[in-house]
């Protein structure tokens, strides 16, 4: 795997939010591994509002439906530390799957819930033009880069990732959509904004596409 171009201080903190909402296991490997090859620090799954608070970019991951990974991230200890490292300090953040979706302003899965409001956009049902195909979107598909960013760097249209979802986020404002692949149409996977990322497919399952994501966050410098 080539080296990012960027390099960050080997003392550096990355803190994977745990708030009970997913099995975090794999992707604690992953980022772990990524971080000792690209030389940057330490990787802990934590749910501790001061570890949280002083880490240098944080990870937000998620499994399940919108509405109860949005209650149970607001009711967390650990909320009101995300909210300040993100929008105060300006610490660079990664939204994984369902924590990709609520960086949106609303989820509709079940009932209206309000997301974080850090995307423009709105999370809806995935609805294929080809009714064969089946929702939950699950397995491998081609990404299509639609806007250039660090946290792509040595990944081109064509490569693979790993989706496991039934909800995708479509985004009002088009410069905030990286990457979308196809499925019976347009479905994001990839948002940014700032210091802001997320991702809707899995990058710890995503081989060595998804490990190159990894690593360009890890070292990513907004």
């Amino acid at each position: 795997m080539r080296s990012p171009r960027q390099r960050v201080p080997s003392d550096v903190l990355t803190a994977i939010i745990d708030y009970e909402s997913g099995n975090l296991h794999s992707a604690e490997k992953a980022f772990q591994r990524m971080a000792s090859e690209v030389n940057a620090g330490d990787v802990v799954v934590t749910a501790d509002p001061e570890v949280i608070a002083g880490a240098d970019r944080l990870v937000l991951p998620g499994d399940g439906a919108f509405p109860a990974c949005a209650t149970a991230l607001r009711t967390s200890g650990a909320f009101a530390a995300v909210v300040e490292a993100v929008e105060v300090k300006a610490r660079p953040f990664l939204g994984i799957c369902v924590g990709m979706q609520l960086m949106a302003r609303e989820g509709l899965e079940y009932t209206p819930t309000e997301g974080l409001g850090w995307i423009d956009g709105v999370v809806e049902r995935i609805t294929p033009s080809d009714k064969h195909m089946k929702v939950p979107h699950m397995g491998w598909n081609d990404l299509v880069i639609d806007t250039p960013h660090p946290v792509l760097d040595g990944v081109a249209t064509g490569e693979h990732a790993y989706f496991v979802h039934s909800y995708q986020m479509r985004v009002d404002t088009p410069a905030q959509r990286l990457a979308h692949v196809d499925y019976g149409g347009d479905v994001t996977a990839i948002v940014a904004r700032d210091n802001m990322v997320g991702f809707q497919f899995h990058p710890e399952k995503s081989a060595a596409t998804g490990l190159r994501m990894i690593a360009n966050f890890l070292t990513w410098a907004p």
